[in-house]
């Protein structure tokens, strides 16, 4: 597993992006799945999920054990972290689990198959939005236009709390802030760098570190987990921090959204060329540097081929799919839901989840070869 304590390389663009604002398609619920799975018995459902599922995935499983005689899923049996912390548990550690779902639909083909799983399915879609303190003056009149500058004087200000940041090397949300400050500038002011730099310092190509002499200590070091970043921003320790509109939703916090290119969540023509134009370099799990470039923020699942019980964990998929599902998912606007779920290889799909899956679009496929 990667250290804590890695820093990520970032590549600065020297293309400029083409401005246009992408606005989301494909993303809705439609149809019924089938029929719930066949009824399984004495069995405990265990879980690996992205960090920001915490409160939802307990809901649906719940749900699950509610309507399914003699399973359980107590919570001890729920982990949920960092989506790279997750990959490498299976991969590294050996962690067994009936479901592992995480916050980039890129991780489960890359990292994961042919060994480790045999498909995922692409289950809901969040944008990457500014969650905020309300009681700081710089935060005043924040908007989809100039939160990235309002975050800035926030920093500059040495009487406010720093801003928190996370650990690219373990969690996608690290990767995205940079990607959503980055087409920020690229949109709003002709330049990737504009905000980016007064946040990280190092030349492209070098270590992405807190930029010292413009934000010297404003800047938390990585966060590694939502529950954490929540408690933190609630008491006053940090002033802010870019983070996926689920967690927002999900512990009632202030946020503001930002153009869909910026937060992530666009797939037109226009949003993905803006996204081919900018990457960053983390340190992968086994210490060497991988180079990430954007794709809408996705969230995927699948069933371990190690996992238990993976009945049970193909009756999650199929319960997350299904209205009562998509129902808890989406409530507040936490995520949209994707029904069908899109996978990446249909023929490996259980039985009973056929009739909930289709392929991936066509423009999301490229991102998984």
């Amino acid at each position: 597993m990667a250290s804590r304590s890695v820093v990520l390389v970032v590549v600065i663009v020297v293309a400029l992006a083409g401005i246009g604002v992408g606005f989301l398609a494909g993303y809705e619920y439609r149809g019924t799945p089938a029929s719930s799975p066949a009824v399984i018995t004495n069995d405990t459902l265990s879980i690996l999920g992205a960090g920001t599922l915490n409160t939802l995935f307990p809901q649906l499983a719940s749900l699950l054990v509610n309507e399914t005689p003699n399973i359980s899923a107590p919570l001890p049996a729920q982990t949920y972290e960092g989506s790279l912390d997750i990959t490498t548990a299976i991969t590294t550690l050996a962690a067994r689990a009936d479901v592992a779902a995480v916050a980039d639909f890129r991780l489960i083909p890359s990292l994961l198959e042919p060994k480790f799983a045999n498909y995922e399915v692409v289950w809901g879609a969040t944008p990457e939005v500014l969650v905020y303190n309300s009681s700081i003056a710089a935060f005043d009149g924040v908007n989809e236009t100039n939160w990235a500058q309002k975050l800035i004087n926030d920093v500059d200000n040495p009487n406010n709390a720093p801003m928190a940041v996370w650990n690219a090397s373990t969690d996608p949300n690290g990767y995205n802030e940079i990607f959503s400050l980055q087409l920020q500038g690229m949109l709003y002011n002709n330049s990737p760098t504009k905000f980016y730099s007064q946040l990280y310092g190092g030349a492209p190509g070098t270590p992405a570190i807190p930029n010292a002499t413009k934000v010297g200590t404003h800047v938390v070091a990585e966060l590694e987990h939502e529950s954490q970043a929540a408690t933190l921003l609630r008491t006053g320790v940090v002033s802010a921090l870019i983070t996926y509109r689920s967690f927002a939703v999900v512990n009632h916090l202030p946020f503001v959204s930002f153009n869909p290119i910026v937060g992530l969540y666009a797939n037109n023509s226009t949003a993905l060329a803006d996204y081919a134009k900018i990457s960053t370099t983390i340190v992968s799990s086994t210490g060497a540097f991988a180079t990430v470039v954007p794709a809408p923020v996705l969230f995927s699942i699948t069933v371990p081929t190690n996992a238990q019980n993976r009945a049970l964990g193909a009756a999650f998929i199929h319960l997350l799919l299904s209205p009562q599902g998509s129902a808890i998912i989406s409530e507040g606007g936490a995520f949209t839901p994707i029904f069908p779920g899109w996978t990446d290889d249909p023929s490996a799909v259980p039985p009973v989840l056929a009739p909930d899956v289709a392929p991936l679009p066509s423009w999301a496929s490229p991102f998984v070869t």
